[in-house]
């Protein structure tokens, strides 16, 4: 088994993709087993959806989609990153082959009925954009499997520290792009991104 370094494996797929600008680079490291190369996925997870039902990979398998980490009472970056899954959520909301997913990292004040409320006031369809909740350590630990930097901190606005990043996942569960969610102009480079991803699947 031979492991690439994500910076070397980011920067190889990133050449490649220049001359093969129709795909979209794999990110994350990369195992090359038996001669079979094997790509970073997002790990097998159950989490609580806004109404209360369990939500897993195999409910996502049909679907592309963009993932961020937040909290309702975030008073920081949480209302501008929001606000751009808003920009994307309106642009595919007739396409059924993209989901948005939002994972709060503070599950004991986000309660389902919370997130449900959460997402009448964005006025979404919440079985086009899904709100996940369930145990904090879970889902501070798969924010690192998405390159989402999110953890508990008395010291930062609302006790946690995060980063703003929306991530694109395909349907097999690889990281395939990401913007930072706070700058509109690099959101609007992954709303790109998206029907690049869009096409691999037509």
């Amino acid at each position: 088994m031979r492991l690439l370094s994500f910076s070397g494996i980011l920067l190889f797929f990133l050449l490649s993709c220049q001359e093969q600008a129709e795909n979209l680079p794999y990110i994350g490291q990369v195992q090359i087993e038996n001669g079979d190369t094997i790509y970073h996925s997002i790990p097998e997870f159950e989490f609580i959806n806004q109404d209360s039902q369990f939500v897993n990979n195999q409910s996502l398998e049909s679907y592309i989609y963009l993932s961020d980490f937040f909290f309702t009472s975030c008073p920081s970056i949480c209302p501008k990153v929001k606000k751009q899954m808003l920009r994307i959520y309106q642009k595919y909301e007739d396409n059924d082959k993209v989901r948005l997913v939002s994972h709060t990292i503070d599950p004991v004040r986000d309660t389902p009925a919370k997130l449900s409320s959460y997402a009448s006031d964005l006025g979404v369809d919440t079985d086009k954009w899904i709100f996940l909740t369930g145990e904090k350590d879970d889902l501070l630990d798969i924010a690192d499997d998405y390159f989402v930097a999110a953890l508990e901190d008395p010291d930062a606005p609302g006790g946690f520290d995060h980063s703003g990043k929306i991530i694109l996942v395909d349907r097999e569960g690889h990281v395939r792009s990401f913007a930072e969610g706070t700058e509109p102009e690099d959101v609007t480079r992954l709303l790109k991104d998206i029907d690049t991803l869009l096409k691999e699947y037509e």
